[in-house]
């Protein structure tokens, strides 16, 4: 990593002059900076890289050569969507291992996780880190630093297989590299190269001991976790409905799991079966009232285009997901690809299978994204699978703003939490306003309270609070839920900001989250519960603390006054 060598006490004159113009220039376009950057050569040579831009900044600011201004940052930072929902994100991939399904779409290429493809990026970046946790983590945090994001506040999905099907070390030891490289990244440069150094001294005694790898070793990690610069604000890992199971869902979540990504693919269990999928639709919605129960959010991954089914099929099944047995927090929507040397290929080419027209598939996603409901987030609606691996159908990695763009023309816009999300705007705090949606489940009451706009309608924060139903919370396999109500999710949009940063005109650190918690409360004490649960994630325990929530088994609980 070059730029972490760079010393910018040596080129301060020049970078003063960039920023200043930065700053300055009051008709930005995309190719502004590189004019800029061309007018003042490094070394009377070559041109300071983005990365450089960033740590030269920093370091101005820090010795007080020039003030932080928003502007400057957002028009040097690389790739600003990356942490604009509000947190960084870090996705890596388990190493390789066998799935116990079948499916008859799925790829299975050699070296990797089952349905994963070598030229995604993830997987080129787990490969090139031989799939070791610590380093996949690591490196990412480097990398997102160097290109100006906040790494303080840092959601970990782990992908790759069904996580339930690995076993019990593995996954241990797994978790437990991913909160060291948590614990042991710093954004301060020297520090860095320390703690570089201090990896490569003890990467071979770690990695010695990784078999041995016990709770109580991966316990201190987190509680190290809970203070650290990097702290885990939410953590997920993907499974399979037949997978879930009690004891299940108490194992992920000592690992400090707070979201369950879910392949359920479809709720017809003729098509799951012409599919191979391996699990029924009973099962799918065993494993959403479990992971409901357990206070989890529910990330599910739905199919349309499988074999046997129609686009006509497709709109009522995806309808059924907003039934009491379902209703997913996130979705994503990955219409079905026809990949080489997988069954669907060879059905393709004995033309027993044809992928949707673009028509077909644009009506299909389009009445999806319709009657998807406010509470819930739509993640994706198309794999990114690079299109020289797709045989035949749909290859636009852009299609989901094919569909957003014909939605608004005919002023139906998609009403999801991700179409509306405040991201990079500003807004004022005289124009907020709070709306409180309700819905059944088959074991609960759910409520979806959020923080919006009234002029445009973003929203700012929300929160997911479940008031199970009494006869159900009696009896809950989790003894410290029982008689509680529980908050599944609270989210602050926004740009992210240092942890204590605050910036009147961002959403992040205005007190939104004590107010929606405070909804949530009043909420509870109507609903005749006098505990309130959160499944908070490692690094937001203080967070919660703070509003008077304790520590009680592998939740933080409150108990209300009535």
């Amino acid at each position: 990593m070059k730029n972490f060598a760079f010393d910018p006490k040596l080129y301060k004159c020049e970078l003063v002059d960039i920023l200043q113009e930065v700053g300055s220039n009051n008709h930005w376009r995309k190719d502004t900076l590189s004019k800029i950057l061309r007018k003042y050569p490094k070394d009377n040579n070559g041109l300071f890289s983005y990365d450089q831009l960033i740590v030269g900044y920093r370091y101005l600011i820090s010795e007080k050569s020039m003030k932080y201004q928003k502007l400057i940052f957002d028009r040097i930072q690389r790739k600003p969507t990356r942490s604009i929902s509000g947190v960084t994100t870090v996705s890596l991939l388990t190493k390789p291992y066998p799935c116990p399904g079948q499916c008859i779409f799925c790829p299975n290429e050699k070296d990797l996780p089952k349905s994963y493809l070598k030229k995604e990026p993830g997987a080129q970046r787990a490969l090139a880190n031989k799939f070791d946790a610590y380093n996949q983590v690591y490196r990412r945090l480097k990398a997102l630093h160097s290109t100006g994001h906040n790494t303080d506040k840092i959601e970990i999905i782990i992908l790759g297989g069904s996580w339930s099907a690995y076993p019990r070390n593995y996954q241990l030891s797994f978790i437990y590299d991913i909160f060291k490289a948590l614990n042991n990244f710093s954004p301060n440069q020297k520090d860095i190269e320390i703690k570089d150094q201090e990896e490569r001294r003890t990467k071979s005694s770690t990695t010695k001991s990784k078999n041995q790898i016990t709770l109580t070793d991966l316990y201190r990690q987190q509680k190290i976790n809970e203070t650290a610069h990097s702290r885990c604000i939410g953590l997920s890992v993907e499974t399979r409905p037949d997978l879930i199971t009690e004891q299940e869902i108490i194992k992920i979540r000592q690992l400090g799991a707070t979201k369950i990504q879910i392949g359920i693919q479809s709720l017809d269990n003729e098509i799951l079966k012409r599919n191979r999928r391996g699990h029924t639709i009973f099962q799918t919605q065993k494993a959403f009232k479990l992971l409901r129960l357990a206070g989890f959010k529910i990330h599910a991954h739905w199919m349309p285009n499988l074999y046997t089914s129609t686009p006509q099929k497709d709109i009522e099944d995806y309808k059924n997901l907003w039934t009491r047995k379902y209703h997913p927090d996130e979705l994503k929507i990955y219409p079905t690809s026809i990949i080489e040397n997988t069954i669907l290929n060879k059905l393709f080419h004995e033309n027993k299978y044809k992928p949707y027209t673009e028509r077909q598939l644009l009506k299909v996603i389009k009445e999806c994204m319709k009657n998807t409901p406010r509470y819930c987030r739509l993640t994706r609606v198309i794999r990114d699978i690079p299109s020289q691996n797709i045989v035949s159908g749909n290859k636009k990695t852009n299609f989901r703003q094919v569909v957003e763009n014909s939605l608004k023309k005919e002023k139906t816009p998609c009403q999801c939490i991700r179409c509306r999300e405040i991201r990079d705007q500003q807004f004022q705090h005289n124009d907020i306003d709070k709306e409180i949606i309700k819905y059944q489940t088959d074991i609960s009451t759910e409520f979806f309270i959020s923080i919006k706009t009234k002029s445009s309608d973003k929203i700012i924060a929300f929160l997911r609070l479940s008031i199970p139903l009494r006869k159900v919370s009696n009896k809950n396999f989790i003894k410290e839920l029982r008689n509680s109500s529980i908050i599944r999710e609270v989210h602050v949009y926004g740009q992210a900001e240092e942890i204590g940063q605050k910036d009147q005109q961002k959403a992040q650190h205005q007190g939104l989250g004590t107010q929606l918690i405070k909804i949530a409360e009043e909420l509870t004490k109507e609903n005749d519960y006098s505990k309130i649960s959160v499944i908070s994630a490692i690094g937001t325990k203080k967070y919660y603390e703070k509003r008077g929530f304790r520590p009680i088994g592998l939740y933080m609980q409150k108990i209300i006054d009535s």
